[in-house]
């Protein structure tokens, strides 16, 4: 048996040979494809990695959306190790958490109207599939229809993996489960009048991080009055969007007045440090559906971990650190030095970026082109990747990522969905002069040409094989 002291230890050849026994071996293929899965981590602080080797990285991925505070925030890491020395107790179904309760208010306290009543699960897509129950409830079981978008990224279980907006979904899940066009009221309409009386609730990103693509105002205030006329459980998904990322607290609140009925949160809610989310309902909402005593526990038997006392006590903190450092006005800063520098490149590069967008400090560079001999490469690529429609796209982008990180140490990431921009979502706590470097060392990258950037990419991952 090894211990801890064992795998740290471990140099990168080991745990790449314990990866292919254990745990996925195409897994090691794929993140060596980009060139930081050759290597480990150290130290990670604040913006920053610290590489066994020494060297310092930029991450400005984010954690793709966990890492709002950085990495190891100073006062996260003192809760926590406060908790561990007090013998603090983590869990037990038949005592009240004071952690608990507290981070029910806190988050009372800082969302708008009447969301005010909480469940905490571990993992977005289980405040994803909580939610959704939670309206299922509401009518009872007399409704059967849950719409989502076709644009849409809610998780990988079978019941938010169905209520994902991706065809490579192919899994048994929950029934009921219609599609709308994503910031289309007339196609949500449409959808609705298909079901009369039968939609339970409707699932929407008002911003979406898989995709880089927003609702417009008018699009979620019509889709509020919409629900309010037909008695449709509303849910907004802001997973990944809370805590500041987009410029406000929550993407929806730059509306004012607007509401969802139910709002999900997980990923930076955490701290960087705990495994927890949310689902935060309207009060009559959650009153009607579950606050009786018969249904008072249908909930909390979706999982042991509900509540658990070190990560309550661990987001308890994190909110607390947003709101004190003002993290939607840290996430506009950076905005404001990411959108000109971004369009900046965009027009110096018309050939090969073909568009940039996002909000605060979430920004997406869609890059496209390159020489023609990139289309004979995607037609010869190997296994399923020539029929992927996206391959070329995902080569070149890839081939920027990997240019960022071994040339300017720079750490970036692109997405699966939509048309897979290279993302630049960096921590809230990032500084403005590491965030200029950024785009200045994305612009001297896409100054060296997609052909030369692919072939080196090309080369490299052949030569990792070996």
């Amino acid at each position: 048996m090894y211990t801890l002291d064992d795998a740290e230890r471990f140099e990168v050849g080991e745990v790449h040979d314990l990866y292919r026994r254990y745990v996925n071996k195409s897994q090691v293929s794929l993140m060596t494809s980009f060139g930081f899965g050759r290597e480990l981590v150290a130290h990670a602080e604040g913006a920053h990695l610290t590489l066994t080797d020494g060297r310092r990285i930029l991450d400005v991925t984010g954690g793709v959306g966990v890492l709002n505070h950085g990495h190891n925030h100073p006062r996260i890491l003192a809760v926590r190790e406060r908790f561990a020395r007090e013998r603090r107790m983590e869990v037990h179904k038949t005592y009240f958490s004071p952690y608990l309760a507290a981070l029910g208010h806190n988050l009372a306290e800082v969302l708008p109207g009447d969301l005010s009543m909480s469940f905490l699960p571990n993992s977005g897509a289980e405040a994803v599939e909580g939610a959704v129950k939670l309206a299922f409830k509401y009518h009872n079981g007399k409704r059967r229809t849950v719409l989502r978008a076709d644009r849409a990224f809610h998780g990988k279980l079978l019941g938010s993996g169905g209520l994902t907006g991706q065809a490579q979904f192919a899994f048994p899940t929950i029934p009921g489960i219609d599609t709308f066009t994503y910031n289309d009221l007339a196609s949500v309409r449409r959808a609705v009048a298909t079901h009369p009386g039968d939609v339970y609730a409707i699932l929407i990103e008002p911003f979406s991080a898989s995709t880089i693509e927003a609702c417009s105002e008018e699009f979620l205030r019509g889709l509020r009055e919409l629900c309010d006329r037909e008695k449709i459980v509303l849910i907004f998904d802001e997973i990944y969007t809370g805590w500041g990322k987009t410029g406000t607290l929550f993407h929806f609140m730059r509306y004012p007045g607007l509401l969802p009925d139910v709002l999900t949160t997980s990923k930076s809610f955490g701290g960087g440090k705990s495994s927890i989310s949310a689902f935060v309902a309207r009060e009559p909402v959650f009153r009607k559906a579950y606050d009786n005593l018969g249904d008072a526990l249908l909930q909390s038997t979706s999982t042991t971990y509900y509540g658990f006392g070190e990560e309550c006590a661990t987001a308890l903190e994190a909110v607390n650190i947003a709101i004190e450092d003002d993290y939607p006005a840290r996430a506009r800063a950076i905005g404001a030095v990411l959108e000109p520098g971004l369009r900046r490149l965009a027009k110096e590069h018309p050939d090969t970026v073909a568009r940039v967008d996002g909000a605060g400090a979430l920004w997406g560079v869609f890059i496209d082109g390159g020489p023609r001999i990139l289309d004979l490469v995607a037609k010869l690529a190997p296994g399923g990747m020539a029929r992927d429609p996206r391959f070329k796209t995902k080569l070149v982008t890839c081939a920027v990522i990997s240019a960022l990180y071994q040339d300017h140490g720079i750490f970036a990431y692109y997405t699966l969905n939509g048309r897979n921009p290279l993302i630049i979502g960096p921590s809230l706590i990032t500084e403005p002069a590491d965030v200029e470097r950024t785009v200045d060392a994305l612009g001297t990258v896409l100054d060296e040409g997609l052909g030369r950037l692919v072939t080196r990419f090309v080369k490299q991952k052949v030569a990792s094989q070996w």
